[in-house]
């Protein structure tokens, strides 16, 4: 890695391990995911800046990425930090999932978003030195799926609001629009992204590109996203969540399955 690389990498393991350090005395953890869009959209831009690639493509690269760690970092700040009571609902069930040991495997979970960052932000690192002058035909196919899957997930992060500030809903699960076909098309589209950022970093990353759509599915769907958010909804939902579970695929949207709902 060039020196600047590595800093970049020391520096985020610096700020994870500041956020940390905040988390032990407010016993929340919310703000690391918003920490963690904002950390790829800041070191991606760096990139943009200082990189000595075709100006179109550190545009690019600057471009794609401030506006994909912006919507998002803007949407967790909004309804999940300042928008939101207490501790987000996953890092309540890894808390107590992980008991007296929460502190300390939080901390190496902090580092890991860090790592996380890191590795996300290298297609924009690779695509800011790309001396190519034109966009390429995976690059403009790219650039559409992106745009699909960012207006994806804008609604699907629409639909959940709508569906969390109805009274009537309270304690029901989300069955409308985009969760009608998947328990976590909010999580779907967030990937998609990625496989269109890695289309556009294919010219400039090869197949390194590859690498970001990968981890993301295995983090969204193993690790922190869908594990943590599903035993979070079994506690607060029950039932009604279970039902869900029998009709609804978890990830990849698809029909709901009919006759599973079982009795109410």
């Amino acid at each position: 890695m060039s020196p600047a690389l590595w800093v970049a990498a020391a520096a985020l393991a610096v700020v994870f391990a500041l956020l940390w350090w905040r988390q032990v005395f407010t016993r929340n953890a919310t703000s690391v995911d918003a920490a963690w869009a904002l950390a790829i959209g800041g070191t991606a831009l760096a990139a943009a800046v200082w990189r000595d690639g075709a100006a179109v493509q550190r545009m690019l690269a600057g471009g794609l990425a401030v506006a994909w760690s912006g919507r998002l970092g803007w949407h967790l700040l909004l309804h999940r930090v300042f928008g939101h009571a207490g501790e987000d609902g996953r890092y309540k069930a890894m808390r107590e999932h992980w008991g007296a040991h929460a502190n300390a495997r939080l901390f190496w979970f902090y580092q890991a978003q860090a790592g996380a960052a890191f590795v996300f932000a290298l297609p924009f690192w690779c695509l800011a030195g790309h001396p190519a002058p034109g966009l390429s035909t995976a690059q403009w196919a790219g650039l559409a799926l992106v745009l699909v899957a960012q207006f994806g997930e804008h609604r699907a992060d629409r639909q959940l609001q709508q569906h969390r500030s109805d009274p009537s809903q309270r304690g029901r699960t989300c069955r409308t629009g985009l969760w009608r076909y998947s328990r976590h098309p909010n999580y779907f589209f967030e990937w998609a992204s990625w496989c269109g950022i890695a289309a556009v970093a294919a010219p400039a990353a090869g197949w390194l590109a590859a690498i970001q759509p990968v981890v993301m599915f295995g983090l969204i769907r193993f690790v922190s996203g869908v594990p943590f958010t599903e035993l979070q909804s079994l506690k607060s939902r029950g039932d009604d969540y279970r039902r869900y579970q029998r009709t609804t695929n978890a990830f990849f949207p698809w029909w709901p399955r009919a006759g599973q709902e079982g009795p109410r």
